[in-house]
């Protein structure tokens, strides 16, 4: 069984072929989604606080926390443990 992937930016599950970022040759980026990331670089400098603030919204909606008290404390202790913010 092979385990889910996650954007290494946002944390977005990285499903479909589609849900992949691109790198710069045109190839799927492993690591990133779409959203963040395209043709290679990131598709907006942004820190991680202000990426966490972006993404409470969706991971509601999607039902992962019900509040973005609640969002935003899981993701602080996520986040720096992803690959774009380890390395920050």
């Amino acid at each position: 069984m092979e385990t889910q992937k996650f954007c290494q930016s946002c944390a977005m599950p990285l499903v479909n072929p589609e849900d992949f970022g691109t790198e710069s040759c045109g190839g799927k980026s492993e690591d990133y989604c779409r959203y963040c990331y395209e043709n290679g670089a990131f598709r907006k400098e942004e820190s991680m606080d202000e990426m966490i603030e972006t993404c409470i919204p969706f991971a509601i909606e999607a039902g992962e926390y019900k509040t973005a008290d609640e969002a935003r404390a899981a993701m602080r202790e996520f986040f720096p443990k992803m690959k774009r913010w380890a390395a920050a």
